[in-house]
C-alpha cells in the first residue's frame, strides 16, 4: 500500500516511502560517523520494531529514531562537528541555547528539505534549517524500582509545561533548560552502579510511574541486523526491549485501519 503524505499542484506526490529513502541515506551517513568514532548507538522505538518485524522501516512509519547512552553524547557531538557531511546540520542545546530541551536531545536535519510536524505546540527555534530529521534520544542509568527515581522525574515532569509555556511566548528560559538537563544528568549519576537503563529524565511524555526500563545487558552490546538491506544496530536482546516497549505481541502488526503515518503535516524533499 502507498501512503501519500502530500499531493502537489503538478499532480506529483510525496509518499512515506519517498521520505524513508531519504531517511535511510541520512542514517547511513550518521552510521559512518559513529563507526569512524567508535560511538555505540542503536535504533529505538518504532525504528527498532521495524528492523525486527519488517527488516527495515515499518511501511507506514514516517520517521527514524536512534538512541545512545548519555555518556556517549559529548563524544557524538564532537564527531558530528568533525565528520558530518555538509548536507546536514544538527541541533542540540549544547550548541544552540534556543533548542527546545523537551524534544529529543538532538535533531539531525538535511539541508534543502522541509518538514512541518503534527505537533504545532513547539515550533523549531533553530532557524538555520526546518529540514527532514532523525531524532537522537538519550538513555541513562536508572533505579531498579520506580520510587527512587520519582522525585527527580517529577521535577522534570513539572518543568516541562513551564518551559513549553515560555517557549510559546517567545522567551527562552535558558536557566530552566539547564536545570532540566541537569536533573537528568544527576539522576544518571546517582544510579551509575545500577544494572538498569532507560530514557533519560528529559523525556517526560510518559506516565512517571511507568517509565520504560531495561537491563543494561538487554541493550548493550548492541547487535547489527538487516535494515533495508544494510546492517544497523538494535538492542542486544531485542525481544526484551520490544516487549517492554510494545507488549508481547509486538510482532503482530496493528489492524489495517490503524496503519497510518503520524508525524508529518507538510514535507518537501
Amino acid at each position: 500500500m502507498e501512503y501519500i503524505l502530500k499531493k502537489k499542484e503538478d499532480g506529483t506526490t510525496i509518499t512515506v516511502r519517498d521520505v524513508q529513502k531519504v531517511l535511510l541515506e541520512m542514517m547511513l551517513d550518521i552510521d559512518k560517523v559513529c563507526k569512524k568514532n567508535h560511538i555505540e548507538y542503536f535504533l529505538v522505538s518504532g525504528s527498532a520494531l521495524g528492523a525486527v518485524r519488517h527488516h527495515g522501516f515499518i511501511p507506514w512509519d514516517d520517521d527514524l529514531d536512534i538512541g545512545m547512552m548519555a555518556s556517549e553524547f559529548p563524544k557524538f557531538i564532537e564527531a558530528l562537528e568533525r565528520d558530518l557531511p555538509g548536507q546536514y546540520v544538527f541541533h542540540c542545546f549544547e550548541k544552540n541555547k534556543k533548542y527546545i530541551v523537551t524534544w529529543p536531545a538532538m535533531k539531525i536535519r538535511k539541508k534543502g528539505t522541509y518538514l512541518k510536524e503534527v505537533n504545532t505546540l513547539l515550533q523549531n527555534k533553530c532557524k538555520d534549517s526546518d529540514g527532514l530529521f532523525i531524532d537522537v534520544f538519550l538513555y541513562d542509568y536508572m533505579a531498579k524500582h520506580t520510587l527512587p527515581d520519582l522525585p527527580l522525574r517529577l521535577v522534570n515532569t513539572i518543568l516541562t509545561p513551564i518551559i513549553i509555556f515560555f517557549e510559546n511566548i517567545n522567551f527562552n528560559p535558558k536557566l530552566l533548560k539547564r536545570m532540566f538537563r541537569g536533573v537528568a544528568r544527576l539522576n544518571g549519576k546517582l544510579n551509575r552502579h545500577s544494572k538498569y537503563i532507560g530514557d533519560d529524565l528529559t523525556w517526560t511524555y510518559r506516565n512517571p510511574l511507568k517509565p520504560y526500563r531495561y537491563l543494561y545487558t538487554d541493550v548493550f552490546p548492541t547487535k547489527r541486523i538487516s535494515f533495508e538491506g544494510h546492517m544497523l544496530p538494535v538492542p542486544n536482546n531485542d525481544k526484551h526491549y520490544l516487549t517492554a516497549h510494545f507488549g508481547p505481541d509486538y510482532m503482530t502488526p496493528p489492524p489495517e485501519e490503524k496503519r497510518a503515518p503520524k508525524h508529518i503535516v507538510d514535507i518537501e524533499l
